[in-house]
């Protein structure tokens, strides 16, 4: 997975700011008072956890944005599994500026390797079906980017990436609107007043059966149905679901319009709902409730001079 040139920029935004947050007027106290100017450092990143591996080009970008010397070099790739204990890359650089990059690049490689580790979990336990999983933007403030390049990276499809390139119509646009036909065709009318109608899709949420119904009627203005809440839990410890109302939706769809199953969805319950053959399944626990892959930076030679 590469980043577009539109991410990268967008990324960058996040680092910039990262860096602002950290340094301020001062700039890194620690390292410019305690570290002997000359000295070169070279360090190893270690996996203190298994896990998906990501972020890499990202951490790249933090160190060179802080001081273009610093060089970095991976021995794995974006999106590899390593297990704990494996050393999977090497950075060399003058040891106050790789000391001040250090905590912002480990920042945010922890964070997208947890939501990558995560990810392809899920993905793992879909692959006998065509289910795709789908992130959400259920994402941390100022990091929507950060957060579904890492889905991808870990094998994962990105929803809308925000209001702006896909209508959804959900349950309170609904009630505002009156009903889901209402809301359609308020959409469709809205969207054709900006020559956007075709280009920006509409999808539309539902929690019922006769709601799926409703929205077979706007055909084809909709382009995906979210079946929303239509997989209910049975036995909390065992993860036990009942799939039936998800069933008897897309048996009443019939291959109409593009599905989405949404709401408890676990890496337990995620392969029951995708044996259902509903086309995606979306996920907000991806990047809400990641846990950070456990990643450090061991420094393993100072020297005086250039390495």
């Amino acid at each position: 997975i590469t980043m577009d040139a539109f991410t990268k920029k967008e990324i960058q935004k996040v680092i910039v700011a990262g860096l602002q947050e950290d340094l301020m007027e001062n700039g890194d106290l620690s390292s410019q008072s305690a570290v002997p100017k000359g000295c070169m450092a070279r360090g190893r990143f270690l996996a203190k956890a298994d896990g998906v591996v990501a972020g890499l080009e990202v951490a790249e970008m933090v160190f060179a944005t802080v001081d273009p010397k610093i060089k970095v070099k991976w021995s794995k790739k974006e999106g590899e599994y390593v297990t704990r204990g494996t050393y999977f890359g090497d950075v060399d650089g003058p040891a106050n500026t790789l000391l001040t990059a250090e905590r912002l690049a480990l920042n945010l490689m922890q964070r997208m390797s947890g939501i990558a580790t995560q990810t392809a979990r899920m993905v793992d336990q879909v692959r006998p079906y065509r289910t795709k999983i789908l992130d959400t933007r259920k994402t941390a403030p100022g990091l929507r980017y950060v957060d579904k390049l890492a889905c991808r990276i870990g094998g994962g499809t990105n929803h809308r990436m925000g209001l702006y390139d896909m209508v959804m119509i959900k349950d309170n646009h609904i009630t505002a609107a009156g009903s889901i036909t209402k809301a359609v065709n308020k959409v469709v009318s809205f969207l054709e007043s900006k020559s956007l109608f075709g280009v920006i899709p509409i999808e539309v949420e539902t929690n019922s059966l006769a709601g799926v119904k409703e929205v077979l009627t706007c055909l084809p203005k909709v382009d995906r149905v979210m079946l929303d809440n239509m997989v209910k839990m049975v036995e909390v410890k065992s993860s036990k679901v009942d799939t039936s109302m998800l069933s008897k939706a897309l048996k009443i769809i019939g291959g109409r319009v593009q599905t989405e199953a949404s709401g408890n969805i676990t890496l337990e319950t995620v392969k029951a709902v995708a044996a259902t053959g509903v086309d995606m399944i979306s996920s907000g626990a991806l990047t809400h409730s990641v846990t950070a892959l456990d990643i450090s930076l061991k420094i393993k030679l100072l020297l005086s001079s250039a390495l």
